[in-house]
């Protein structure tokens, strides 16, 4: 299945959001995910079905310090 993930085109054999984080080695608890301009739940990304064509965007959660 082709995806376009974070604007790169990839040939993935997943069929699920929890099996592309699994293959890209990302942990689900520090990203958001949206697929085709929808945020997709956390709770959901082991059931949504991904779709030859889909539009992938992983965002990661940065921890950040004080400004000063």
């Amino acid at each position: 299945m082709r995806l376009i993930v974070n604007g790169e085109d990839r040939d993935i054999k997943v069929e699920t959001i929890s099996q592309l984080l699994e293959e890209l080695k990302i942990l689900p608890e520090r990203v958001a995910v949206e697929v085709n301009y929808k945020v997709i739940k956390r709770v959901d990304f082991a059931n949504y079905k991904l779709k030859d064509g889909d539009i992938v965007e992983i965002v990661y959660f940065v921890g950040g310090g004080l400004l000063i």
